[in-house]
């Protein structure tokens, strides 16, 4: 625990969309936020003025995660600036779409680095890094379960993630630490949204029970749940925050 009774949480890839909703909601919970950006200066500043208008810490670290030597200094900012590090979110993620057989190199490579590569290399540090009774959580699909056409590489990557998630919850036996994933269904943000007709998207409401696609907020409230003191006994696991869809 730290000195001052204020835990510090890393949000990676929180200018925006899901990211900014987590960020928000962890610092009305009480953390210490490091906001994480690879290029939105002014959406990750802004988030933070709105943090500290309405009372909490925050602080704005630009890092390109899939950049192992910029994610150390991520951590050593974080470090610097707040004593330690309690919580990483892995959020930051790409998802760009196309059938297989006219997958691109480029695609190809871009999402192994920022979805795959970027998080090991977050893991990593955070493993070394993290205090104890520390929580890691990271990012994931409900689409690693639909199996749709068009989404292999972006499921494929989400799917390592898991994977990634059971194991290091594993190995950080003894250290006081979580590991859990939050896999989201359709949510209502920018990344997912981007080129979706209105009839697509009306579909895709339609198919949780629960009749809607999900909110930020949604996303933020599950992941405030595994980093507060009600998660403390969930590790290892994948939380589908999708309404029921999968």
């Amino acid at each position: 625990m730290p000195e001052n009774g204020t835990k510090v949480a890393i949000v990676t890839g929180a200018s925006r969309g899901i990211g900014a909703a987590i960020a928000e909601r962890m610092a009305g919970d009480g953390f210490t936020v490091v906001i994480n950006y690879a290029s939105r200066v002014d959406e990750a500043e802004a988030l933070a003025a709105r943090i500290r208008q309405n009372g909490g810490q925050a602080l704005t670290v630009r890092a390109d995660i899939s950049d192992a030597a910029a994610v150390g200094r991520l951590f050593d900012a974080a470090e610097a600036a707040f004593g330690g590090v309690d919580v990483l979110v892995n959020n930051a993620g790409i998802m760009r779409l196309a059938l297989l057989a006219e997958v691109d190199d480029a695609l190809v490579d871009s999402h192994i680095a920022v979805n795959l590569k970027g998080v090991i290399n977050t893991l990593r540090e955070g493993s070394r890094r993290l205090r104890s009774g520390g929580r890691i959580i990271n990012l994931s699909s409900s689409v690693v379960g639909l199996y749709q056409p068009t989404y292999a590489v972006y499921a494929a990557t989400k799917a390592g993630v898991e994977a990634m998630t059971h194991v290091l919850s594993r190995e950080l036996r003894g250290r006081n630490i979580t590991v859990n994933a939050v896999a989201p269904g359709p949510t209502a943000t920018a990344l997912f949204l981007d080129g979706k007709p209105q009839e697509v998207i009306d579909h895709l409401s339609r198919l949780a029970p629960l009749g809607r696609i999900g909110q930020p907020r949604d996303i933020a409230a599950t992941v405030s749940f595994l980093a507060g003191p009600d998660g403390a006994w969930i590790n290892g696991q994948v939380l589908r925050a999708n309404g029921g869809l999968i």
